[in-house]
């Protein structure tokens, strides 16, 4: 990690993005305040935060198709200021009192279009930025940094918006606009076009992009573990946070509940290069898993709010490890002209998980006792669990000593 941070070039683009995830974060906390000045409808708050995750999903096996057929580095550069743009857009009609919802709703789309197509493109620049021997850190950086910028940003949402209505979105400007200077100094290394290409047809490209993950074992499986995990521990985030409501905990701890599964999320992100580094990739998954699988059912019998922040941490702690190592093996098993799509759906299943599982949540927390559903979410975990750990497609992502070391590939 010391070795990846003398990286210039991943350096600059670091840290623009920790400070881009900050201004976005702060956006998505100051969207459903503004909406409910404006028009006190709650419905119309969760239509405008929802825009940016259905922008996204839309827009995302598309996207991973345009990363592989566009320079990666000029749609990164289009991201960031188109969300200058409309974030500045939105500032200069709120200071005219010109903001309605349906121009919200327009920064909400452009916010999450931008986020489908900057994402695989950075992913997909990873090994070329960095030797494939530090691919593992740099993802587990991004994870963190990841965790950080929303932490930062949410803290600054509220308090932002207590200032002036429109301090939020000039802030989230700001932000993108030192991002784009920021990456406007990376140096991405080109791609070597294919001496012949067929005419592009992006529907092709996208069905292609799918048979690929389809057709590797490797890639299918760590993809339906990845999104499987995901899906429940959404839903067991919510049944927590409702039955820590119901038995009495205040505010204020659920608060501090949230926090510590963020900084469990940040601290586990900067240790998953040495567990990477030290155990086979099967292996961190595996425990990682299982470790979910036996802390996830312990949220039963704690009734503390500062104790239940506590098991977050832990819980939180042990993914970014998982991750390093699933993603790894993902950006190292796909050819370069295919990490795009590989993100783009990678991106949308993630996605579906994340919109799903919070409504699985709150089924479960309708129809059974606040227990009764923790327990239910963590028998799911556990049953993901032991499907990956007797996979042999997951017991063959043992880590491909031939491409350690290599030159960004």
């Amino acid at each position: 990690m010391t070795r990846l941070g003398r990286n210039r070039d991943y350096r600059l683009l670091w840290t623009g993005q920790v400070v881009s995830e900050a201004g976005f974060s702060t956006t998505m906390i100051a969207f459903p305040l503004l909406v409910l000045a404006i028009t006190g409808s709650a419905a119309q708050s969760g239509l405008v935060v929802g825009a940016v995750a259905i922008a996204q999903l839309v827009a995302g096996l598309p996207a991973g198709a345009l990363v592989d057929r566009w320079p990666r580095k000029r749609i990164m550069l289009a991201c960031e200021a188109a969300q200058a743009v409309a974030a500045a857009g939105l500032v200069l009609a709120l200071w005219w009192q010109a903001g309605g919802v349906g121009l919200l709703v327009a920064v909400a789309v452009v916010m999450g279009v931008c986020r489908a197509l900057f994402e695989p493109a950075e992913d997909a620049s990873l090994p070329r930025l960095v030797p494939t021997a530090q691919v593992p850190a740099a993802v587990a950086l991004n994870s963190a940094r990841t965790s950080a910028g929303q932490l930062s940003g949410t803290a600054l949402g509220g308090f932002l918006f207590a200032v002036g209505r429109l301090v939020p979105f000039a802030f989230d400007a700001l932000t993108h606009i030192f991002a784009f200077f920021s990456l406007l100094f990376v140096r991405l290394p080109g791609r070597q076009a294919p001496a012949e290409r067929p005419p592009a047809h992006l529907g092709r490209e996208i069905a292609e992009g799918l048979r690929w993950v389809w057709r590797q074992p490797g890639l299918r499986v760590t993809t339906l573990c990845v999104v499987g995990l995901n899906l429940f521990f959404s839903a067991y985030y919510l049944v927590i946070i409702v039955l820590a409501n119901d038995r009495g905990v205040p505010a204020g701890e659920i608060g501090v509940m949230a926090a510590m599964l963020g900084a469990g999320g940040i601290l586990g992100a900067l240790a998953a290069p040495y567990l990477h580094r030290k155990l086979n990739p099967y292996l961190v998954v595996a425990g990682v898993f299982w470790a979910l699988t036996a802390l996830t059912p312990l949220a039963v019998f704690v009734h503390s709010g500062y104790l239940m922040g506590v098991l977050f941490a832990a819980i939180a702690f042990l993914p970014p490890a998982a991750n390093t190592a699933i993603s790894t093996y993902q950006l190292l098993s796909t050819p370069d002209d295919l990490r795009g799509r590989l993100g783009g759906v990678l991106g949308v299943t993630g996605g579906l998980a994340a919109a799903l599982g919070p409504a699985l949540g709150g089924w479960l927390v309708e129809a059974l006792p606040g227990s009764t559903a923790v327990l239910v979410c963590a028998g799911a975990i556990a049953v993901v669990t032991l499907l990956a750990t007797t996979s042999g497609a997951l017991r063959a992502t043992a880590r491909p000593r031939e491409l350690e070391g290599t030159p960004g590939s």
